[in-house]
């Protein structure tokens, strides 16, 4: 298993201050994004710890809808250890999750609500539907980004004012895409698992416009088959 100094070390944000979206995705060596329609099913323990690690150095925890369903995402539950660790220094034990989805097709009494330790958030647009405005707001504290569509800028912005400025996205490729077009993609860390995954999985991110953002390398770690990979924005 990873050390926790040595991870700590390669994923910490100096200043915490200034609003930074980190993307964590892993990946097979061919690209494909899932195996059998899941990310998790590419990782390992050494992915799953870096995986941890970021969930434990980030404010908020933001997904698409669609992730929370596909990857069966429940009430977020850092361990003791980690929960510790953040409120040494000086955070709350648990970040909350933030979800982000403009048809609102959510269950309230999905376990992603009804099993949070901290009261998660909705981040949704004023034209979503009303009754599941009304539904959701019951379990979640929902938040306006947007007219007709959620726009990712009002979003970043709206999480850092709520004092969550380091935004940790788990996907999925579509809010990735979305993220990429607005320009607030801040930093990728990526797993690439060392798998030949052929098929039709697709990739990692998913958008209607294909617009290049320069990165560059902040580290590349080999751990057995895995090589984990951090760039920055340029």
């Amino acid at each position: 298993m990873l050390n926790r100094d040595e991870l700590i070390e390669k994923y910490e944000v100096t200043d915490r201050t200034e609003p930074r979206v980190r993307m964590n995705f892993v990946s097979s060596l061919d690209g494909a994004g899932t195996h059998d329609g899941r990310s998790g099913a590419l990782g390992n323990a050494d992915d799953k710890a870096v995986f941890d690690t970021l969930r434990m150095l980030t404010d908020v925890i933001l997904v698409g809808a669609g992730t929370v369903r596909a990857e069966g995402y429940g009430g977020i539950r850092l361990s003791e250890a980690d929960a510790a660790w953040r409120v040494a220094q000086g955070m709350p034990a648990q970040p909350p999750v933030a979800v982000v989805s403009g048809r609102l097709d959510l269950d309230a009494g999905h376990a992603l609500f009804t099993d949070a330790l901290t009261r998660p958030i909705v981040l949704t647009h004023a034209a979503a539907p009303a009754d599941h405005l009304a539904e959701l707001r019951a379990v979640a504290d929902v938040v306006i980004c947007g007219q007709t569509e959620i726009d990712p800028v009002a979003m970043v912005v709206a999480l850092a004012v709520r004092g969550l400025p380091q935004i940790l996205c788990e996907g999925g490729p579509s809010l990735f895409g979305a993220l990429i077009e607005a320009d607030c993609v801040d930093e990728l860390c990526l797993s690439l698992s060392p798998v030949l995954e052929g098929g039709s999985a697709g990739r990692i991110s998913a958008s209607q416009t294909q617009i290049s953002r320069r990165m560059t390398l902040r580290h590349a770690w080999p751990v057995g088959d895995m090589v984990f990979l951090r760039y920055a924005r340029a």
